[in-house]
């Protein structure tokens, strides 16, 4: 995506169609929906839903189970746009293109981000299934969309990732766990770019860092999200061991099936979550 003030004429454009499209409809909350866990959208009360190519100058999903749309309504009693469906890096998007929809939602009024994402567990102490809600995380992506000057033009390009998922929500997310009775970790997530999962010296390396849980998004999406004073929420759904670790060798295949067995607790849980928020 080109530098200069083009970022920020796309976004407007952007911006305009969407609003057009949601009407009087103005959400408070962004949620992203990773791999396997998009059914969440399917329980959005009024929903309105806005495929990705619907929207100018946004890239669509090509990954497995990623919809691909946007879907805003209720949920938990909150106004909430969903992305049932992310961008990835591994598809050949941009750093910016991968955050483009987050500063987009964030434009339209969204003001806390709740990004979820299937993972890898490094921890030993986990279990497949396992949820871990994120308390930092280790962009390995090689990549940060606010590089470059355009990005300079929505928000100043210098600011804090210092508890960049915010502690107030990630104390709320624990209660609510504990009040379902769902298990939870609290960990640093490692990102990377992907598509290939990783090998078994670098889950090892991961482990030397401090690095919990191990996948191929979230990231980029947050640094934009902090870029714009957004609040922070991340999950992760531990889908399969890490490589190497019990002679784990991760597939898509299992990734999917597992968020399909949890999907049940993963909706309970951000449900509830957003009518505490």
């Amino acid at each position: 995506m080109p530098d200069g003030k083009n970022l920020v004429e796309k976004l407007r454009e952007s911006e305009s169609v969407l609003r057009d499209k949601l009407g009087d409809y103005s959400p408070e909350i962004a949620v992203v929906l990773g791999s396997g866990l998009g059914p969440l959208a399917q329980r959005i009360e009024d929903a309105i839903f806005i495929p990705f190519a619907d929207v100018p100058h946004m890239k669509t999903s090509t990954a497995t189970s990623h919809v691909g749309r946007f879907v805003a309504g209720i949920l938990g009693g909150k106004r909430v746009i969903c992305m049932q469906g992310r961008l990835h890096g591994y598809e050949g998007n941009t750093a910016q293109e991968v955050a483009y929809p987050i500063w987009l939602m964030g434009a339209i009024g969204a003001q806390t981000l709740i990004t979820t994402n299937a993972a890898g567990a490094i921890n030993e102490s986990y279990e497949v299934g396992d949820f871990c809600i994120m308390k930092d995380h280790i962009n390995f992506t090689g990549r940060n969309p606010v590089a470059g000057a355009s990005p300079n033009n929505i928000a100043s390009r210098f600011f804090s990732m210092y508890e960049a998922y915010d502690l107030k929500l990630r104390k709320l997310g624990l209660s609510v766990a504990s009040e379902l009775g769902i298990p939870v970790h609290e960990g640093v997530y490692l990102g990377l770019l992907g598509p290939s999962f990783e090998t078994a010296a670098e889950i090892r390396a991961f482990r030397t860092w401090g690095a919990d849980t191990v996948a191929m998004s979230v990231c980029e999406e947050v640094i934009a999200a902090r870029h714009i004073g957004m609040r922070v929420f991340g999950m992760s759904m531990c889908t399969n061991m890490a490589c190497g670790i019990e002679g784990a060798n991760p597939t898509d295949e299992e990734v999917l099936e597992i968020a399909k067995h949890r999907e049940a607790d993963f909706c309970l849980f951000i449900q509830t979550l957003l009518q505490r928020i």
